[in-house]
């Protein structure tokens, strides 16, 4: 699914990177520990997250990630929204929960980011 198609599913709103939103997305990445988004994270995967900082936003680009979503109707601030800007991040919020969210994109087929160990026993 493209970035738009995700964002109308989940009734987001989009804070920048609207020019992205043509983007392909195959697999979801949730939580709130930037420790698990370094390790587990795939190239142009989404980010779901109720932790509102800009370590969110150096993360995803570290991690050439294709877009941010902000559960829980939290609103990232100007700072964030500015160094997404400079580089090419989408920035998006939605009200809905994170279980709720992960609900939604997992029946709209993404997938979970491959994790090798749990895959193995899913």
């Amino acid at each position: 699914m493209n970035l738009a198609e995700l964002t109308k599913l989940l009734k987001a709103e989009v804070y920048c990177g609207e020019e992205k939103m043509d983007s392909q997305i195959s697999f979801v990445c949730a939580g709130d520990l930037m420790s698990d988004f370094l390790v587990h994270a795939e190239p142009n995967s989404m980010f779901v997250t109720g932790l509102v900082n800009v370590q969110v936003v150096r993360t995803a680009e570290m991690l050439d990630i294709a877009a941010v979503v902000f559960i829980r109707g939290k609103k990232p601030t100007d700072e964030m929204i500015n160094l997404a800007v400079k580089k090419g991040i989408p920035l998006i919020t939605t009200t809905a929960t994170m279980y709720l969210c992960c609900g939604m994109l997992y029946e709209a087929g993404l997938k979970n980011v491959p994790l090798p160990s749990v895959q193995a026993t899913l």
